[in-house]
């Protein structure tokens, strides 16, 4: 599907080269990606910093012959219930995910930018490793993330609290340890921080990623870490949004919105998309309620601005233990993929998107919980999904048809 965005007026900023404590991404055309060292950065040699403090990206220069572009793909929740951490328990007692995302990884590792929702906090064994409703995730599985080759990690989410300010300080500290390379967003350990934004840029077209949680499930944000959770608070999204408009070409928003099990936008979503398109957001990729939404283009009738949202792309996977009519739903996901580019004036737009639909497999076997696209899905494999215990309608059919229901037969491969 294609269809370009409106042109976005081409800003001149003063630019002040600074040395910032920021996390600063150099790439070369490829998932091989350098992380300079935040304590000493290097400005200049293919890296700049512009701006105010707090604001970083890394600079690509372009090939000259090839049109500038970008490619970006996102996929939705990891929601690591009992069972699937069940499913990734080897024999000697160590967590193993490479089956979950076996059949899927080549998309995820082609994409220059690569995102997941990352629906639980990754705290460690040292919080017990735990599934619904207070989620835990062991280190190994934000190891298993950075293998399949994911570059933005969205960790706001009403999840994020579920082993409190030990989990956030957990979970921050293994990503700058383990993975430095990560951009990880959502979730903080200081005011700086939060106050930071990841700018991604290549060829030329710098795209800002903003990430925030409708809240916490009543569970409140630490006394001494008020900015732990980034949530949908108006007067801050706005102000962010506006910085992001300021240092970047193309503003991308991947809120966790919505009401779970919904297959359309409730009234909470409507309200954010409006806000959104009128601060000048390009692109919003959106989770939480845990099945998939529509995809639409909406318009500001006073300007003709457009933005392209993906309202929920559902479950990466999960396995709940619920049963009944729509369970089923929460099988199918999808893989957001869209490709930015400029226009005759040089302004960054949309110029291909779509989503590959996605279908959790889950046995009761070590490694028996996997993805795989639904153009590979059959019914054989179907037959063997357990999940028709707990929902009698799923089949490789009922998957198809609740695709084409939501986001129309030609609109998703």
């Amino acid at each position: 599907m294609k269809c370009g965005n409106r042109g976005k007026f081409t800003r001149r900023r003063n630019r002040v080269i600074l040395c910032l404590t920021f996390f600063i991404l150099t790439a070369c055309g490829s998932k091989n990606q350098t992380a300079i060292d935040p304590r000493e950065p290097e400005c200049g040699a293919g890296t700049e910093i512009f701006g105010e403090a707090g604001i970083g990206f890394g600079k690509m220069s372009g090939t000259g012959e090839t049109p500038p572009q970008i490619t970006l793909v996102m996929v939705g929740d990891m929601l690591l219930h009992t069972r699937v951490m069940d499913a990734a328990k080897q024999s000697d007692g160590t967590y193993d995910f490479d089956a979950v995302f076996a059949h899927v990884a080549e998309s995820v590792k082609t994409a220059d930018v690569a995102l997941v929702n990352q629906e639980v906090i990754i705290g460690g064994e040292e919080l017990g490793i735990t599934g619904y409703p207070c989620f835990n995730a062991p280190y190994v599985f934000g190891d298993a993330l950075m293998k399949i080759g994911f570059d933005v990690i969205c960790h706001g989410t009403n999840h994020a609290l579920d082993r409190r300010k030990d989990g956030i300080v957990n979970c921050l500290n293994y990503w700058t340890q383990n993975h430095p390379e990560a951009a990880v967003l959502g979730i903080h350990n200081s005011q700086e921080s939060q106050n930071s934004m990841y700018i991604y840029e290549k060829d030329g077209i710098r795209v800002a990623f903003l990430n925030y949680t409708y809240g916490t499930n009543g569970i409140p944000l630490p006394k001494d870490m008020p900015y732990a959770v980034d949530l949908l608070e108006e007067e801050k999204v706005i102000a962010d949004i506006e910085k992001a408009e300021q240092l970047a070409d193309f503003t991308v928003v991947c809120p966790h919105w919505g009401s779970e099990y919904w297959l359309k936008p409730d009234e909470s979503q409507k309200k954010w998309t409006q806000i959104f398109l009128e601060h000048g957001v390009d692109l919003v990729l959106g989770t939480h309620p845990h099945v998939i939404e529509p995809i639409e283009w909406v318009e500001d009738e006073e300007t003709g601005r457009r933005m392209l949202v993906y309202y929920s792309i559902g479950n990466f996977v999960s396995w709940t233990n619920l049963t009944g009519d729509g369970v089923a739903n929460r099988s199918v996901g999808g893989l957001a993929e869209v490709t930015l580019t400029k226009d005759e004036s040089g302004a960054a737009v949309v110029s291909d998107y779509g989503v590959r639909a996605l279908v959790t497999h889950v046995e009761s076997a070590t490694n028996g919980v996997t993805v795989y696209y639904l153009s590979d899905y059959t019914e054989e494999l179907a037959e063997k999904n357990e999940i028709r215990l707990q929902d009698g309608n799923f089949s490789a059919e009922y998957c198809k048809n609740l695709c084409d229901k939501v986001w129309g037969a030609d609109k998703y491969h």
